[in-house]
């Protein structure tokens, strides 16, 4: 199917068109916490705060009782009032205005802790700003320990590359690229019980991976093997380096209410889909952009026209996957209402990729935490999306025919 598209965009890239550019603008919202979680994280308790916007802050440790304290700016808070119950180190929390402008988280404490780390990470994949604190059993008595806050997120070193060999279109083999989400620095959702949605999205990866191989029809290739951060593009970038026909990014929500629950599968929406192709276009360097065609020759407003014309096709071919995804999931898997949804996710905006974003469920309700960490469950996820792919692969086959 990409080989198609990159005909497709070969005989468009050909044609006089333009097309007037237009622009978006997001206003800034209120400063807001939206939720707080803890996890166990190897030794660590880490501690995730949602935040509706970057903001400043400071973490320090006191005594007398044992607490964390992170100072912020004076905002609303929308998230629940505790935790539903104690999570390694962390007892519990409260939220207050200590003075005009300025607002004090305060986590309770088991014991003597010290802050291993703290970070805020930007949105990504649906989430929103996020600020970390990693807390580590204390051995230096109860001396208070102030932490330096860190600007952003980045790991200490550049974030390794995908680890697979890029394979040969020799083979008439398709290539699958499943993308677990998440991964390294970046826990995603912590589950009411402490589950984190990087563990969850790896394994079910690796039980699809191992599903789809034993028809021995498709080359499954996936963006990590093990927990380790990619950045968002990368994840992207090694689809189509690799000539992907179908790309499948897996993750698992978490919400204030914890009564949602179901499956859902997300493509691409229309805005994001015209927002991408704007950018792509005012690219300096238009080389390949897809499938191997060159529009540097192309004035920008042919470049624009021609990447939505791919993107249109390519989406097409999302939607059918989705839908496909969901008749197999219906068999086995709880859906969620509206279970095909759109949406701007980073990992869906390859051109020329069909790609899809799978919530496999919703780690803040604790039922569906549970069975997303029992094997058989995810065994029953795995197996229903490796269908999907068959019947996807098979309709591709069949409109081939004459």
């Amino acid at each position: 199917m990409a080989a198609m598209l990159r005909r497709l965009v070969s005989v468009l890239a050909a044609l006089a068109l333009w097309a007037v550019p237009s622009a978006t603008a997001r206003a800034e919202g209120a400063l807001m916490v939206t939720g707080v979680r803890a996890g166990i994280h190897t030794a660590m308790t880490r501690v995730v705060i949602d935040l509706s916007a970057r903001m400043d802050y400071s973490v320090q440790t006191l005594t007398d009782p044992h607490r964390v304290v992170i100072d912020l700016p004076e905002l609303e808070w929308s998230a629940p009032d505790r935790l539903a119950k104690p999570v390694g180190r962390v007892t519990g929390y409260r939220w207050a205005r200590v003075k005009p402008g300025a607002g004090r988280l305060t986590i309770g404490t088991s014991g003597p802790v010290e802050v291993r780390q703290s970070f805020l990470m930007p949105p990504s994949e649906g989430l929103s700003w996020r600020l970390v604190v990693d807390l580590e059993d204390s051995g230096r008595g109860d001396a208070p320990k102030v932490v330096p806050a860190a600007a952003v997120a980045a790991p200490s070193k550049p974030p390794p590359k995908p680890e697979k060999p890029r394979p040969t279109k020799s083979s008439s083999r398709p290539v699958v690229v499943i993308d677990p989400g998440h991964g390294g620095v970046d826990p995603g959702a912590i589950g009411i019980e402490g589950t984190f949605e990087k563990h969850l999205t790896l394994q079910v990866a690796r039980a699809a991976k191992q599903e789809l191989e034993k028809s021995g029809r498709y080359t499954v290739l996936l963006t990590r093997e093990r927990d380790i951060f990619i950045p968002l593009r990368d994840r992207v970038a090694f689809a189509r380096d690799r000539e992907a026909d179908l790309f499948i990014s897996l993750h698992a929500d978490a919400v204030p209410r914890a009564d949602i629950r179901g499956l859902s599968v997300y493509t691409l929406s229309q805005n994001a889909s015209d927002a991408e192709a704007q950018a792509l276009a005012e690219k300096e360097n238009k080389a390949d952009l897809i499938g191997g065609v060159d529009f540097s020759g192309n004035s920008p407003e042919v470049t624009t026209i021609l990447i939505e014309l791919a993107q249109r096709e390519t989406m097409n071919l999302s939607a059918g996957f989705a839908q496909d995804v969901l008749d197999e999931m219906a068999h086995a898997i709880k859906l969620l209402n509206n279970s095909h949804r759109f949406a701007g996710f980073a990992v869906l905006k390859a051109p020329d990729v069909p790609s899809i974003l799978v919530e496999m469920g919703y780690l803040s309700n604790v039922q569906e935490e549970r069975m997303l960490r029992k094997a058989e469950h995810r065994a029953k996820l795995a197996s229903s999306l490796a269908r999907a792919i068959e019947r996807y692969f098979a309709g591709q086959q069949k409109a081939k025919r004459p």
